[in-house]
């Protein structure tokens, strides 16, 4: 009878063999034998089997005595204590008869293949019970890079059977429910890729933290990658819209942010590895090309396709030959395990005031509780369950101590770090690259750690008051009139993928330049006109970009594009700034720019500027913005709408100005809107409609300039009211006069989120959508409902008129 080989070649295994030589290595088989053909390429290696591992458990008794050692836990001993002592067991037992050659066999093949002599290898441990898509493992056992030579090897490949029972690894099983002595390990050995030289990082194939599965995320930091998986390095992320990726014409990463990359870890002098500070040229510079991160995306949507799952991966780029590589891919665990039709919010129901610290918000979940502050991991009676962990980084030793806390707080890491990925398994918010949280926060101190505000995540002062609320949305009722989103930070957009919205009714261009550009258009481009403080402040912002105009550029088409993404095909009717001149001259270098005026509210706003000489450059750089998420990112749902548009020379105005920068009405599907907010925009209905596409009814402005009433005055708050009959009555001659030329006539405000009844009066007119805040969609989906339920009976759900369609290929 011929005896099962134990070390079997990555080109003979495939992801049937995840029994055999665990998840991590079969997947690697996997890629390399029906993946290369598509040019994803994956360093050669060769696996141990789980028949090796079982030969060494059989030797002496070593299984016996370690069940012995477990069956210690369940009755109360303490898990270091039993940790130590089946590691130290396995140590001291000898690799079974004839696998130390086999290993050392494969290993000079592999090398015979390289063409070199003693190659450096990554020895890796895969459990067979890893990369599951019920279970995650990673970081689990140990991984051991830049080993060289049949010595290092074979130690590096023992203490890989070892690691099996750390003591993190341990806690997992337990807490998973997965027999000890049920799981085999394999090693798997594989040939270094020379990102010490270069890069590595990960790659999501959805949004990590909302599961989007529209976008992948490819992170990137100097040298090794384990500086990125363990959270030391805060990496540059680059966000890859997948739609795009498919024609090569497009550009398809949507968003990038370069990370501070304070370290990097490079090969030791004696093997092993060690982490070393980056240079400041390093720090500013991104890793990767756009080139690169194109390529890498190709790959990691190819694996996705084949595996037929979201996937998470690894990548290194070698700095001799300036190749790429994917180096492990495992089914994505956490965000694909969710219900896709349950929506859970959670917010907080007070005003928390100003945050002590903030960093990258990982999950959508607030907790709560005192803080504790460790530099290293403790036994578990030293950490309260509940307690908010605040550290500099966590590493899989941190694992029994993370399960017991409310939130998490780090120093260091990003939204692909270790903290980041078990806090996302473990359903527990995290704050992470906070950078000081450390030295801010103090043990025995009450806080509140709130990651339901967008992408940064924040710290409070005290046990602050919040709501968690679910919301199913399969029950959500079908509607003839369109119920849409008003959308304003991009870094929260994906988190409302899952709504049934049909689009966003309204993006507004202003917050993007207040939070992300934060500078004055104009004092960008014309820095020598502002004070030495706001100089010197734009300096600072812009620093490494040459060019300032494509700063605000960059950054504003990012944030639009992220918010197209989210809702892709669906439109996206995105608003050009409507800042006052009072708003604008708190941007950094505004005040150079912008008149004081007694009443901004109808002052120099809105389509006023546009054409004007004061800031037609401003407005350039917007449709340059624009232009380029439409036409480079493909993202051709996006509708411009112009607000504030008091004439129809003022219309005209505009939309030559637009045409100038590449923005010409109907070229490449492009659609315009106009606020409707203005009586004039009423009176000539007819008239704006020859010159825009559709109406978006602004509520609060049409209800100020109909009443004359100033909607920020608090003496007339009471006569303030957007269901006043005039106000109604504007509305009620808009909709069929401007639906019967052709143009689409929505809504967009507060209202219809606090009124059923204003509404229900919506409806009735025949209005084509109503676009509201994310949090209050479900309950005005259900209003819309009930109103045509009333209006049209069973037939609610009816095809609309030809005029009133709304889609992104019209």
């Amino acid at each position: 009878m011929a005896t099962a080989r134990r070390v079997v070649p990555f080109a003979e295994l495939g992801r049937h063999d995840v029994g055999r030589v665990g998840g991590k290595n079969a997947s690697l088989g996997e890629m390399t034998a029906h993946l290369a053909s598509a040019g994803v390429l994956v360093p050669p290696g060769f696996a141990t089997t789980a028949d090796a591992y079982g030969d060494l458990l059989d030797g002496h008794g070593l299984r016996a005595r370690i069940a012995a050692q477990i069956g210690r836990l369940h009755q109360g001993a303490v898990l270091d204590e039993v940790g130590v002592a089946i590691r130290s067991m396995i140590m001291a037992e000898e690799l079974p008869t004839g696998l130390g050659c086999e290993i050392v066999t494969a290993y000079e093949r592999l090398a015979r293949d390289q063409g070199r002599d003693d190659p450096e290898v990554a020895v890796r441990s895969s459990a067979t019970a890893e990369d599951l898509p019920e279970a995650s493992f990673a970081g689990q056992q140990e991984t051991y890079l830049n080993v060289r030579g049949p010595a290092q090897l074979l130690q590096a490949c023992h203490r890989c059977y070892a690691s099996l029972f750390t003591d993190r690894a341990i806690d997992y099983r337990e807490r998973m429910g997965f027999d000890h002595l049920s799981v085999a390990l394999s090693v798997g050995v594989q040939i270094m890729v020379r990102s010490d030289l270069a890069g590595a990082g990960v790659i999501f194939t959805l949004d990590p933290e909302s599961g989007f599965p529209g976008v992948m995320v490819v992170s990137a930091a100097w040298g090794l990658g384990e500086t990125v998986v363990s959270g030391q390095v805060d990496p540059d992320e680059h966000t890859v819209f997948k739609p795009s990726l498919k024609d090569p014409a497009l550009d398809a990463v949507i968003d990038v942010r370069i990370g501070a990359k304070r370290k990097k870890a490079v090969y030791g002098e004696h093997g092993q590895t060690r982490t070393v500070d980056t240079t400041g040229e390093e720090r500013s510079r991104p890793v990767l090309t756009g080139a690169e991160v194109r390529q890498l995306a190709v790959w990691a949507m190819t694996v996705e396709e084949h595996y037929g799952c979201p996937m998470d991966l690894e990548w290194a780029k070698d700095g001799l030959t300036g190749e790429l590589a994917i180096v492990q891919a495992r089914p994505e665990t956490v965000q694909s395990r969710r219900r896709t039709t349950t929506l859970r919010r959670c917010r907080l129901t007070v005003s928390p005031g100003e945050s002590l610290i903030e960093g990258i918000a990982v999950g959508e979940a607030i907790g709560s509780g005192p803080v504790v502050v460790l530099d290293s991991p403790v036994d578990l009676d030293r950490f309260p369950t509940g307690g908010v962990l605040v550290t500099g980084i966590t590493d899989p030793d941190w694992e029994p101590v993370m399960k017991r806390a409310s939130a998490i707080v780090t120093d260091h890491g990003g939204r692909t770090s270790h903290a980041a990925i078990v806090s996302r398994e473990l359903g527990v918010p995290a704050v992470v690259g906070t950078g000081r949280a450390t030295e801010l926060l103090c043990t025995g101190h009450e806080a509140t750690v709130s990651c339901a505000e967008g992408a940064r995540g924040q710290v409070y002062a005290g046990l602050l008051a919040y709501e968690e609320r679910e919301t199913d949305l399969a029950e959500l009722p079908a509607t003839r009139t369109r119920v849409m989103l008003n959308l304003a930070d991009p870094s929260a957009a994906f988190r409302w993928w899952r709504l049934p919205a049909d689009g966003v009714g309204l993006a507004r261009l202003e917050f993007i330049v207040a939070h992300q550009v934060k500078a004055h258009p104009m004092a960008l481009l014309h820095p020598d006109r502002v004070d030495q403080h706001d100089r010197c402040a734009i300096e600072q912002l812009t620093e490494g970009c040459l060019d300032r105009g494509r700063y605000f550029v960059d950054r504003l088409a990012y944030g639009v594009a992220r918010i197209a993404a989210s809702r892709w095909p669906d439109p996206v009717v995105v608003r050009t700034s409507d800042f006052k001149t009072n708003e604008y001259a708190r941007l950094l270098g505004g005040r150079a720019f912008e008149p004081v005026e007694a009443n901004p509210m109808i002052g120099w706003r809105g389509a006023s500027r546009y054409y004007s000489d004061a800031y037609r450059e401003g407005f350039a750089l917007e449709c340059r913005a624009l232009r380029r998420v439409r036409d480079d990112f493909g993202l051709t749902n996006v509708i411009i709408m112009i607000p504030f548009c008091r004439t129809l020379e003022e219309a005209d105005r505009v939309l030559a100005v637009m045409a100038e920068q590449g923005l010409r009405r109907g070229e490449n599907s492009l659609k315009v809107y106009v606020m409707a907010e203005i009586p004039s925009n009423i009176i000539l209905a007819e008239d704006f409609a020859e010159r825009f596409d559709g109406f978006s009814i602004g509520s609060n402005d049409l209800t100020q300039l109909t009443l004359g009433v100033d909607r920020d005055s608090e003496a007339l708050a009471h006569v303030f009211d957007e269901a006043d009959p005039a106000v109604t009555r504007s509305i009620q001659t808009l909709v069929p006069r401007a639906q019967s030329v052709g143009c689409t006539v929505g809504l967009c405000g507060q209202r219809p989120s606090d009124d059923p009844a204003f509404t229900e009066f919506l409806v009735k007119t025949g209005i084509d959508s109503i676009s509201v805040a994310p949090d209050s969609f479900a309950a005005v989906k259900q209003h819309v409902a009930a109103a045509e339920l009333s209006l049209h009976g069973e037939d609610r759900t009816a095809s609309r008129p030809p005029h009133a369609g709304l889609t992104s290929s019209d």
